[in-house]
């Protein structure tokens, strides 16, 4: 009998500990589980939390933005080799349930960068540049920078990947959502574009 208690109590903690991000997001069906595995985790890392700064932290991002890159980059309208192959064979089903899995995890905590570059970004982020025509990003991206469900969350990007999206929208070398982007990313200064970079990296 008292084994039986302590076995019951066991479970009982076990189920109070488990982290608030496995109660709110269900494990993913076997076949999303593998996908996960053998290709999002290679450079997004299983939690979406990528290590790497060439490759978007995507833990907490939008379910419908994602759904929406995913087939994108399945039909060709956002060209990305790699991307490209690994969504090529996706159904809109494993979609939603990637993007689902994906928006379901936890963000993790951000480091500030450089806080002098950082104040300038904040102010660019913020209140736009008036002299030069850019719009204020949190206009579109919230102030916080989450996003809607039709733009994506910045907050705690790796710096070096928004600076890398705000180039290729400036070059048009972005192929989808490029139209409202462009104008905006085109009237960046090298040092604006740094400067916003670095400072939607330390939101949280």
């Amino acid at each position: 009998m008292i084994r039986s208690f302590l076995s019951l109590l066991g479970v009982a903690l076990f189920v109070v500990t488990l982290p608030a991000t496995a109660a709110s997001s269900p494990a993913p069906a076997p076949r999303v589980a593998a996908i996960i595995q053998s290709r999002c985790a290679l450079c997004h890392g299983a939690e979406g939390e990528s290590a790497s700064v060439v490759y978007p932290r995507i833990a907490a991002q939008h379910p419908d933005y994602l759904v929406k890159q995913l087939r994108d980059f399945r039909d060709g309208r956002r060209r990305s080799e790699t991307m490209t192959d690994m969504a090529k064979d996706l159904n809109d089903d494993v979609i939603v349930e990637l993007a689902a899995y994906f928006a379901g995890r936890k963000a993790g905590a951000r480091q500030p960068g450089d806080t002098d570059l950082a104040a300038v970004g904040k102010y660019i982020y913020q209140r736009g540049n008036g002299y030069s025509g850019v719009a204020a990003c949190a206009s579109c991206h919230g102030p916080g920078g989450l996003g809607t469900a039709q733009l994506p969350r910045l907050a705690g990007q790796h710096p070096a990947y928004i600076e890398t999206q705000l180039k290729e929208f400036n070059r048009r070398a972005r192929t989808n959502d490029n139209s409202i982007m462009h104008s905006i990313a085109s009237k960046l200064t090298e040092l604006e574009t740094k400067a916003v970079a670095v400072y939607i990296g330390g939101l949280q």
